[in-house]
């Protein structure tokens, strides 16, 4: 297996180099340019289309705007948040966390005209069903002739949206800290009971298909955000007085040559790559959610969308990483890592009670996310293979969650995040070419208000 972990560690390492991080910042920043901040000035219309008063159910479409959003967050608001963070932490320190937020502020563009441009160009089939992401987009806004762009795209999609890193944090919550090791004759007992109960509960509702999918986002997601907020502030209660310096270390320490992480290119390229990781601004899978929006108005989804990182990074990441750092056990526990971290942080603050609830948390959240990525899996899976492949997908991806229960979770993670990565050439090399049209879509929508 140490050959495995490190050809996936190689990977992601070559994905996520300094030409990702020029292609992902530095288009978030042309966006924002090229825009006029335009984003930044609708934020408050952009929230209030998810109270439904701009809601047309004539329009095409499978889901409200609220349900586009829930159903995208559900593929960040989770594990990201949880053990990505953790992992950002400690492996660049507080530094990581500046890098993580200024992906999510550049962010809010990058969504905004990709979140666009998955309505404008969007595909209705026989069925009078939509179908966006950025394969389409590809293929309907640029030409058949970009049709390799669309491929690439899909096939890393389908990879890189496999629920195995979901799958696998989970287990360790619970084989870590919750279940004692004397109920289970062995770790790998363990691990398939685990991997039977939530492959069971993803089935239950990805049988149902896409509505059932947004039915169950739109109730869960916003009731654990909720939740998981109100613990950590009841952690950082107690911390207040630490704040001032733990912001000022996050801002010192992300301009550090010598900070942890492989000194300042290190330390950018690991924020960067978990911001992403936690917002998905840029990659592209949240293109696929509110493509499927009812909605004829482009723009509108584009601002419904850009509210992602908002949530996302710089509310809900921002509180896990004060948690985390204000703990002080990012330096203190010798190979903890990921979810195991937070779990212990979270234990160490408040007791077998912040334990219990934060193992609750990551089982809904990473749950929510499993049912997202599977939609975005499956419109990948289709992309490729046509119509007549989508039952078997699936079955594909049930077994990718029991698989992601047994195998350790620096493979799991380096190879999706490798993936991730690659989904983001073809989606942002679509967004610049077909930026203009976004802009003058905006001009005439902003017009009428």
């Amino acid at each position: 297996m140490e050959w495995l972990s490190q050809a996936a560690a190689s990977f992601a390492n070559f994905v996520w180099g300094a030409p990702m991080i020029i292609l992902l910042v530095g288009g978030g920043l042309y966006f924002t340019l090229y825009s006029k901040l335009t984003p930044y000035r609708y934020l408050k219309h952009g929230v209030s289309l998810l109270t439904g008063k701009h809601d047309n159910d004539s329009e095409k479409g499978q889901l409200t705007h609220s349900q586009a959003l829930s159903a995208a967050l559900a593929g960040t608001v989770g594990m990201g948040n949880i053990s990505g963070v953790a992992l950002a932490i400690t492996a660049g320190g507080p530094g990581a966390v500046f890098w993580m937020w200024l992906t999510a502020l550049l962010g809010v563009s990058t969504k905004f005209f990709t979140c666009s441009l998955g309505v404008m160009f969007r595909k209705t089939d026989a069925n009078g069903e939509v179908h966006g992401g950025p394969m389409y987009v590809i293929t309907e806004g640029l030409g058949k002739k970009w049709l390799p762009l669309a491929m690439l795209f899909a096939f890393a999609g389908l990879f890189g949206t496999i629920p195995s890193f979901q799958a696998n944090q989970l287990t360790a919550a619970f084989r870590e800290e919750l279940v004692p090791a004397t109920w289970f004759d062995s770790a790998t007992m363990f691990n398939a009971v685990v991997a039977v109960i939530v492959t069971t509960l993803v089935a239950g509702v990805i049988l149902g298909g896409l509505k059932r999918v947004a039915y169950v986002t739109s109730r869960l997601v916003p009731t654990m955000a909720i939740t998981y907020l109100l613990m950590t502030l009841a952690v950082l209660f107690n911390h207040l007085g630490e704040l001032p310096s733990l912001f000022q270390s996050i801002f010192t320490e992300a301009f550090n040559p010598q900070a942890v992480g492989g000194g300042l290119l290190g330390v950018i390229i690991i924020g960067v790559s978990r911001g992403v990781f936690s917002n998905e601004a840029g990659i592209g899978t949240e293109v696929m959610a509110h493509g499927a929006a009812k909605t004829d108005e482009p723009i509108r989804e584009g601002l419904v969308g850009m509210l992602g990182p908002v949530v996302d990074t710089l509310i809900i990441c921002t509180c896990t990483a004060l948690v985390i750092l204000a703990s002080g056990m990012w330096q203190d526990v010798e190979g903890v890592k990921g979810v195991e971290l937070t779990m212990q942080v979270f234990g160490q603050e408040l007791g077998l009670v912040g334990q219990v609830l934060l193992a609750i948390q990551i089982l809904f959240l990473a749950a929510s996310t499993m049912f997202t990525y599977w939609y975005y899996g499956e419109k990948c899976f289709v992309f490729l293979l046509g119509e007549q492949a989508r039952p078997y997908y699936k079955w594909f991806y049930l077994m990718m969650i029991v698989i992601g229960c047994m195998v350790t979770l620096d493979i799991v993670f380096n190879f999706m995040i490798g993936m991730y990565g690659l989904m983001a050439i073809p989606t942002m090399l679509s967004a610049f070419l077909l930026a203009p049209k976004v802009k003058a879509a905006a001009k005439v929508y902003f017009a009428k208000l």
